[in-house]
C-alpha cells in the first residue's frame, strides 16, 4: 500500500476531526459506560475514499490518540474497543465499497459494516466489559440483547446515516484536490 504525501496530510486532518468530535460529541447512550460519539464518520469517510486498510490504520491512530486524551478514562481497554469495532466495521465496508463505488453498494457496505460491528462487539463486550466494570460475564451476557446490541446498532447506525449522506461530497472535494 503506497501512501501519498497528499493522502496521509488528509488523513491526518481527519484524524484531528476524528478526535474533535469526540471531545465536542459524546454521551451516554442506554446506560452510563457506553457513550455515543460521531468520531467514526471521519474513518469511515477516509475508508471510502482511501480504501479499507487506510481507514483501520486510521482507526488505530484515532483511537490511540482519543484513549490516551479525551476519552482517558477508559484506558486500555477503551482503545482496544475501539479498535475491534470501528476496525472490523472499516475493514468490512471498505472491502465491500472498493469493489463498486456507487451509493447502492455504500449503502451495503455501511450495513454489513453495522452488523459486523455490532456481533464483533457482543463478543468483547463479554471479555472486556466485565474487565472495565467489574460486571460478572453472566451478567454481560444478560445485557447483549437489552443494552448491547441496541447500542451498537444505535450508534453504527447513526454514524453510518452521517457518512452516507456526507461521504460523496466530501470525497469528491478531496478527489477535486489532488488527494486519492
Amino acid at each position: 500500500m503506497k501512501i501519498s504525501t497528499r493522502q496521509l496530510t488528509t488523513m491526518g486532518i481527519m484524524a484531528a476531526i476524528s478526535v474533535i468530535l469526540v471531545y465536542m460529541i459524546h454521551f451516554p447512550l442506554l446506560v452510563s459506560f457506553l457513550e455515543y460519539d460521531p468520531a467514526d464518520i471521519p474513518i469511515l469517510i477516509c475508508t471510502f475514499v482511501f480504501g479499507p486498510l487506510s481507514g483501520f490504520a486510521l482507526t488505530v491512530i484515532v483511537s490511540v490518540i482519543q484513549g490516551v486524551t479525551v476519552s482517558a478514562s477508559s484506558g486500555i481497554i477503551g482503545i482496544m474497543m475501539h479498535i475491534f469495532a470501528t476496525g472490523s466495521f472499516a475493514l468490512v465496508a471498505g472491502n465491500i465499497y472498493k469493489r463498486n463505488k456507487n451509493r447502492k453498494t455504500s449503502a451495503i457496505a455501511l450495513i454489513a459494516g453495522i452488523i459486523t460491528m455490532t456481533v464483533t462487539m457482543c463478543a468483547w463486550n463479554l471479555i472486556f466489559t466485565p474487565l472495565f466494570t467489574g460486571f460478572s460475564v453472566d451478567k454481560v451476557m444478560q445485557m447483549l440483547v437489552p443494552i448491547i446490541i441496541p447500542f451498537n446498532l444505535l450508534k453504527a447506525g447513526i454514524n453510518s446515516a452521517i457518512t452516507f449522506i456526507t461521504y460523496k461530497k466530501v470525497g469528491d472535494y478531496l478527489h477535486m484536490n489532488g488527494t486519492k
